[in-house]
């Protein structure tokens, strides 16, 4: 499942991300293969989604978001 298709409060496991579609500086910021993630909120539009990457919170487009594969964790 991609990272748009989390509800809010839903964590996930990074299982992959397209490194040609993903901002150089997101990946510096810890959005990993392995990294946990956690959808904290969803803008009124539905874009940008809020969330916490392993302790750092961040806001990005739906449009990168759906090129980051996750594994939704219980």
């Amino acid at each position: 499942m991609t990272l748009t298709q989390l509800k809010k409060g839903e964590r996930a496991k990074i299982i992959d991300i397209s490194l040609e579609e993903i901002p150089l500086k997101l990946i510096e910021m810890g959005c990993l293969p392995g990294c946990m993630i956690q959808l904290i909120q969803i803008a009124p539009l539905s874009d940008p989604l809020y969330l916490d990457i392993d302790g750092t919170q961040l806001a990005i487009r739906k449009e990168t978001a759906k090129h980051i594969i996750v594994e939704k964790q219980d």
